[in-house]
């Protein structure tokens, strides 16, 4: 006998859903509380001191803001692809391939203007990341091969290729028997905007770009129609095979150009390590978006504010690593966990209800 019946939803009005989210990101804050003090440490301490190290000082909220640009440009990528219900989990791969891209311009391209070589490492960057993109996508379109597994495989080609880079080939001479890739030079090297590099601006423009994109153009007409039925946009005449592609350009370009801006801005040379994990994070925050672009900004900035609080307090109260990323996973598994609610009613079973009420 059932117990339980789990039943799809109908439509939730907003108030509704506002409601659900509300509360379970109450709840993760009490369980992630309850686990605090079980650790024998304060939560009345813990949470305030992390939105201070998020946004306390100036120094903090740029640092907040330098983790909420690859995370915003990243995410919107991912949503590119998970609209059509191409599950791209290469995001890490796809920004290594970009920054490789951006790399070979900075170190092998001489003599341009700085606004000229910082487009032409943007280009190669995007070119990089949507032909990594690109490769999964032709093996799905052509022979239907499984699109999680080869994007995820496809990550660690990409960390492997860009370390033997760095620990061959393009290692410096000049660094002293470190592996490291030279580091770029002045005309290479994004510039600043009020106190942080001008990736800022430039994740603004894509939101809005990738907003208009899904919504008011041909091509994102047909990104969502693919992703909410294939018989329904074969009917209509569309070639799948061609949308498909596109869209995986189009979002292994966008993560790209997070490794070009990674490169360029940040670590100022190529490095395995300059993806930081933006790739997989990008996947969480774009479906608690609800793939949207304009929501994904808002998530990405909250999502940052939990990482650099995470990181402050682990240096400001001594706070072990685990127990910080510990915080993060409940938290997390809360506001993912209220997405099954706003699909699904649970509710006892006729049965059991009946015999609730003879007692």
């Amino acid at each position: 006998m059932n117990l339980i019946q789990i039943r799809k939803r109908d439509e939730l009005s907003l108030a509704k859903e506002r409601i659900i989210r509300i509360a379970a990101v109450l709840l993760s804050l009490v369980a992630a509380g309850l686990v605090i003090m079980i650790l024998g440490y304060s939560p009345f301490e813990v949470f305030p001191s992390m939105v201070k190290g998020a946004l306390g000082t100036e120094i903090r909220l740029q640092q907040t803001i330098l983790k909420a640009i690859p995370l915003v440009i990243t995410s919107l990528g991912i949503l590119v692809a998970f609209k059509m219900k191409f599950w791209n989990i290469g995001g890490e791969g796809q920004i290594l391939m970009g920054a490789l891209g951006a790399s070979y311009v900075a170190l092998n391209v001489e003599g341009l203007p700085k606004p000229l070589m910082l487009l032409l490492m943007g280009i190669a960057a995007m070119i990089a990341g949507g032909l990594w993109a690109f490769i999964p996508a032709f093996f799905k379109a052509r022979l239907g091969v499984n699109e999680t597994i080869f994007t995820l495989m496809l990550n660690y080609i990409a960390i492997k290729y860009v370390t033997y880079l760095q620990y061959g080939p393009w290692k410096s001479p000049e660094s002293q028997g470190f592996p490291k890739v030279a580091t770029f030079e002045d005309y290479a090297v994004l510039p600043s905007l009020f106190g942080i590099h001008a990736g800022w601006l430039i994740a603004l423009i894509l939101v809005a770009l990738v907003y208009f994109f899904i919504n008011h153009t041909k091509t994102g007409f047909e990104i969502c129609v693919v992703g909410e039925s294939t018989e329904t946009a074969r009917y209509a005449g569309m070639n799948i095979s061609t949308v498909v592609i596109i869209s995986m350009l189009l979002s292994g370009g966008l993560c790209g150009l997070t490794g070009m801006i990674q490169a360029s801005a940040v670590e100022k040379t190529l490095s395995a390590s300059l993806s930081a994990g933006y790739g997989f994070t990008a996947i969480i925050t774009a479906w608690l978006a609800k793939l949207n672009a304009v929501a994904a900004l808002f998530v990405c900035i909250a999502f940052a504010v939990l990482l650099q609080g995470g990181m402050y307090i682990q240096i400001s109260m001594q706070i072990p690593a685990a127990v910080a990323d510990m915080m993060q996973g409940i938290i997390l598994f809360f506001v993912l966990g209220s997405e099954f609610f706003l699909q699904y009613k649970v509710s006892l079973s006729g049965k059991l209800r009946k015999t609730k009420e003879v007692a």
